[in-house]
This record gives structure tokens, C-alpha cells and sequence, in this order.
């Protein structure tokens, strides 16, 4: 049953991309509800070819959409209650003030996107807030199966920098990260739900001997393999680890964070964690209304203009993807991987009072269940 908090925030979603205005000619064939859209088509074709290498799911599309994160979630009311600046949310201040923000720890890596994205912003007249939010939604919009995104315009381009110390870090507890997210407005089921964007992500700084390593087996499809492969059991580290934030990974040339290791199995997270593995439907329904909700931390959404008409539409999953398949064929896929370790299949995470998910997850005689141990809920 989806919360009251969920269901209001779904209709508020509804509510503002349903407003209808002005509908007239951008030009070239395009059209649009309201004017202030029309500039957006000419920031989506530039950044289409020019940065998203012609609507790529690559990792410019990856860094984009870990960006709009790293500048929406340095927002902090509980500083503001104690007379700080607790940061502006989703302002841009990542790039107006990026010598200042990308030198922190927890941005590191961001740069490169930052100063990759900058020119664009600049060529177009767009703030950079609103730009930071465009780009993350038109880069998911690459990735097969994937939602598409709102987007609203108007966020001013006056910002100071964000205080540091607000954005999580994989090396940082469950604890730690649910309080910093509870700050920012965000719930742990919330938490979990922007951890969707690992379905196509990827790491550069956490073991820079293997750079680009993904998050997931799919990282160009927005699947729910990810929350599948962080339930199995580590065997391995893809490079020269560990390293600080990094746990064992399953699946060779794959790296898993130690944050989304431990929040796929503490109690207050791993029920939402596990209802994404054989509902893909509602992974994506639940990553829109999150993302909608993360794009307009510290902003007033009813003074912003909606232009989610601009943004493509995804490509659809096609039949053969995860999202079609049943959660066996899912698991045999990966199964023919590697054989598991020894060592694997005796360090199995056990749970405080689990009960296991249905056996039909498992194909029978499968290297991955031998390899994971069995999944356990506490749901």
C-alpha cells in the first residue's frame, strides 16, 4: 500500500504537469504550452549531439544525473534552524561556485560534469540550476526503460555556496545517511528511491584503477538488476581493493558501494529495496515522483514553469530486457558469470529473524544461489 505521503505527493506531481496555458510555435516545428519553454528544445538538441554524443546512455548521461543530486540534496533546514546558511537546495551553486563545492570529498569526481555542462548553460542564457535538472532528465531519457522526468524552468541564478558536509558518502552508515536525508525532507523509502539512479550509474574515484566500472551488470538500461545484484553475496573486488566506501562485489567488472550494501540490508530500507527486484513498473513510477520531488528541494515549484514536454521519451525496454522477464531468467543470466569462491558461500550475511523471499526467484541448481546464499526479507 503506497503512504499518504506518496499518494499526496503523486497528486501534486499530477497537478502541475497537468496545468495547460499558452500553446504556440517555438519554431522548427516544435511547439510548446508556454513560451518560456521554447529555449529548452534549442538545450536539448545542443546537449543531444554535443554532450550526450548524439543520445548516448553514457556517462556523461551517468554524471548528469548523479549531478542533479549532488547539487539538490546540500540543503540543510536543521542548520537554518540554528542560524547557518543551510544551502539552497536546487540553485546551481554546484556550478556557479564550483571551485568552492567540487573540492569537498563527497563532490569529488563532479568537476568533470560540472565544467563539461557549464558551456551549455552559458551558450543558452538558462540558469544553472535549471539547467542541472534538464541535462539529469534528458540524459536518463537515453537509457532503455526508462521514466521520463519532470522538468521545471525558472530557478533564479543567484545562489551562494552550500555548506559542506551535507551530501552522503558511500563510506557513511545507514544511520548517518537516513539522518542527513531526513533533513533534507527525504524518508528512508525516499532514500531508497533516488538509490534507483544506480540502475545506470557508474564510478570513477572510488578505485581509480578501474575507472568507469558500473554499478549494476546493465548500467545502459534502467532495470532492476541493480537491486537484484546488491542482495547477492560479494565474492570479490573489481580492482585493487577494498578502498574506502568499496564492499565485494559479486559479478567480475562490477563495483558495489558499501552504502548500498548495508542500506540493501538494514531493516528500515530493505523492504523497499526488495520491492523494486520483480517490479520494475513500480521502481520507475517511484524514481519520477522522487526526482520531482529532489528537483525542487528549496525551490517554490508554483513559482516555476512547466516544461516537461521537452524532455524525449525513453526508449522502451524491449521484451528480452530484465524488466520484461521473470525474476528466474533474470538471475540465470547473470548465474553463468563465474563459479563463486569457497569463501563465498560461507560468508553469508544472515539477518536478525529473516524470513526467505519466494524460492521462485531461484532457478534451481543455479551458481547464483549457491554464490548469494538464499535472499532474506524482514519485510
Amino acid at each position: 500500500m503506497l503512504s499518504k505521503s506518496f499518494v499526496s505527493l503523486f497528486t501534486f506531481v499530477i497537478a502541475v504537469t497537468a496545468a495547460p496555458s499558452w500553446r504556440g510555435s517555438c519554431g522548427n516545428g516544435r511547439t510548446a504550452r508556454n513560451p518560456k519553454c521554447c529555449v529548452w528544445y534549442d538545450v536539448l538538441e545542443d546537449i543531444q549531439q554535443n554532450l550526450f554524443e548524439g543520445g548516448q546512455c553514457d556517462q556523461e548521461a551517468h554524471e548528469s544525473l548523479r549531478l542533479t543530486f549532488h547539487d539538490a540534496i546540500a540543503f540543510s533546514p536543521n542548520l537554518t534552524r540554528h542560524g547557518q546558511f543551510g544551502g539552497g537546495g536546487a540553485d546551481g551553486s554546484i556550478m556557479a561556485f564550483a571551485q568552492i563545492e567540487t573540492a569537498t570529498i563527497a563532490n569529488t569526481g563532479v568537476d568533470e560534469i560540472v565544467e563539461l555542462q557549464r558551456p551549455f548553460a552559458l551558450k543558452h542564457n538558462v540558469s544553472f540550476g535549471d539547467f542541472i535538472q534538464f541535462a539529469g532528465a534528458v540524459g536518463l531519457s537515453n537509457c532503455v526503460g526508462a521514466p521520463r522526468l519532470q522538468f521545471l524552468a525558472g530557478r533564479s541564478n543567484i545562489s551562494q555556496p552550500a555548506p559542506d558536509g551535507l551530501i552522503p558518502e558511500p563510506k557513511d552508515s545507514v544511520d548517518s545517511i537516513l539522518t542527513r536525508m531526513a533533513d533534507a525532507g527525504f524518508n528512508a523509502a525516499e532514500t531508497v528511491d533516488l538509490l534507483i539512479s544506480h540502475t545506470v550509474a557508474g564510478q570513477e574515484h572510488i578505485d581509480t584503477t578501474v575507472v568507469g566500472t558500473p554499478l549494476d551488470s546493465t548500467p545502459s538500461t534502467f532495470d532492476a538488476q541493480f537491486f537484484v545484484e546488491t542482495l547477492l553475496n560479494g565474492t570479490a573486488f573489481p580492482g585493487t581493493g577494498p578502498h574506502f566506501g568499496e564492499a565485494e562485489s559479486p559479478l567480475a567488472g562490477e563495483l558495489r558501494l558499501q552504502s548500498d550494501f548495508v542500506l540493501a540490508r538494514d531493516p528500515r530500507t530493505a523492504c523497499e529495496w526488495q520491492s523494486f527486484v520483480t517490479n520494475r513498473d513500480l521502481m520507475a513510477l517511484k524514481f519520477q515522483i522522487v526526482m520531482a520531488k529532489l528537483a525542487v528541494v528549496g525551490q517554490n515549484p508554483f513559482k516555476l514553469t512547466d516544461c516537461s514536454e521537452v524532455i524525449p521519451n525513453p526508449p522502451a525496454a524491449p521484451r528480452t530486457s530484465a524488466s520484461r522477464t521473470s525474476p528466474q531468467a533474470r538471475l540465470s543470466r547473470i548465474s553463468n558469470t563465474r563459479a563463486p569462491s569457497r569463501r563465498s558461500r560461507a560468508s553469508a550475511l544472515t539477518l536478525a529473524r529473516p524470513r526467505p523471499l519466494p524460492a521462485s526467484l531461484f532457478p534451481r541448481n543455479s551458481r547464483v544461489v549457491r554464490a548469494a546464499t538464499v535472499i532474506r526479507s524482514l519485510c
